[in-house]
């Protein structure tokens, strides 16, 4: 056995030999593997060259001839750059820049007659692990099909898919322009209600089409509580801790949070109040059931200036309110009949099914107080809806 030589400067040539030839064999290797990721017919056995029994194989497909080809040339050529010192590279770059050829309807790149497309901007993301090829994949594909599949796992890895939203992939809406209401049922599939439903809110309120006659009272059972105040991008609300309920129709609903929009989104008689406090109840079962208190100007309300005076400026930004600050009796009318309808959440998704009691009554609220709000939403009431023959109960 030789000695291993003790020179650094003798050791340096085999190293760097060793180096170029593996990481020149490594390369093809990955390369054939991607390939390999979308037909098993890319794969060049070279064990079967050799046999003598490779003469009674059947022939190979000119397709599957060109995939060993443009396999075998990639590979050529790859081992060349390294030969030609970019083994000496901290990184090496990838770029492909050939279109793949045009494929008919019913072709095999999709499933549905129209090849997949990939952002070109993410050539240069690294190549997925080759995944092993599913048993129904067909038996010859072209190679620049798995050069579409590289691409475009590589953009969805970094996050830049075709159709992602800049903001997070959530679904902007408003209301006004191009995401105002007259857009909300196309924005994203769970929206569609908004568009098709046939019992959505709000609604305006006819009071010579109602049914008048008897009704329950509706039994408010608020207590002081704590909460945080919210700026969620769309108004003001109020998430509610605390035991406040409301009892109508043989059921217990509990207060979740109570919100603005100015001016009202109800109108009573096509008339709208200057905003509206919307306070939303849920029962142990799921319902929704919302109490709509119109505000009108006139004196200050007093649970009003305590949810201004902890108000967030910001968009998401949220304040939590002092103890037992909240009373919600400030905000209720003393005459609390009501006009009742099966209706929707008035954003969206637009859900129906919700239980709506709009107050006969308006509470008051200063100017200042309606114009500070304004100053953040100057309009933020969904138009109203039409009513498609729903009964709606007028209590007397």
């Amino acid at each position: 056995m030789k000695n291993v030589p003790r020179s650094a400067s003798m050791v340096l040539p085999h190293l760097t030999t060793w180096l170029r030839e593996g990481l020149s064999v490594c390369m093809i290797a990955a390369l054939a593997l991607c390939a390999s990721s979308v037909s098993r017919a890319a794969t060049v056995d070279h064990s079967a060259e050799a046999a003598p029994a490779a003469s009674k194989a059947p022939a190979k497909s000119a397709s599957a001839a060109a995939t060993t080809t443009e396999t075998q040339t990639l590979g050529t050529d790859l081992k060349k750059a390294l030969k030609d010192n970019l083994i000496d590279k901290k990184n090496l770059k990838l770029v492909i820049t050939d279109k793949p050829p045009f494929k008919p309807a019913g072709s095999a790149a999709d499933g549905h007659g129209t090849a997949a497309a990939a952002p070109a901007a993410m050539d240069h993301a690294p190549a997925p692990a080759a995944k092993k090829a599913p048993a129904h994949t067909p038996a010859v594909v072209n190679p620049r099909a798995s050069r579409d599949y590289i691409k475009a796992k590589a953009a969805a890895l970094t996050g830049h898919e075709a159709g992602t939203d800049a903001h997070g992939g959530e679904v902007h809406w408003s209301y006004e322009g191009e995401t105002g209401p007259q857009a909300w049922g196309k924005l994203k599939p769970e929206f569609n209600v908004c568009a098709i439903g046939k019992r959505q809110s709000p609604i305006n309120i006819e009071d010579s089409g109602t049914l008048h006659g008897p009704a329950e009272p509706l039994m408010f059972n608020y207590t002081p509580s704590n909460g945080v105040v919210v700026n969620n991008g769309h108004t003001i609300q109020v998430d509610v801790q605390g035991e406040n309920t409301l009892r109508v129709r043989g059921t217990v609903y509990k207060l979740l949070q109570f919100h603005f929009h100015a001016p009202s989104e109800e109108q009573i008689n096509y008339r709208n109040a200057a905003m509206v406090a919307h306070l939303v109840h849920k029962s142990s079962d799921g319902q929704l059931a919302v109490v709509a208190v119109l505000l009108d100007p006139g004196a200050a309300n007093a649970l009003i200036n305590k949810v201004w005076t902890y108000m967030p400026l910001d968009a998401n930004d949220r304040v939590r309110l002092p103890l037992d600050i909240l009373d919600m009796n400030e905000l209720l009318p003393k005459d609390q009949r009501y006009f009742q309808f099966m209706g929707s959440l008035t954003t969206p998704p637009c859900t129906e099914g919700v239980l709506w009691m709009v107050l006969k009554q308006s509470s008051q609220i200063s100017k200042d107080q309606i114009r500070l709000f304004q100053q953040l939403y100057p309009n933020n009431a969904r138009p109203v809806q039409p009513v498609n023959g729903r009964p709606v109960r007028n209590a007397q």
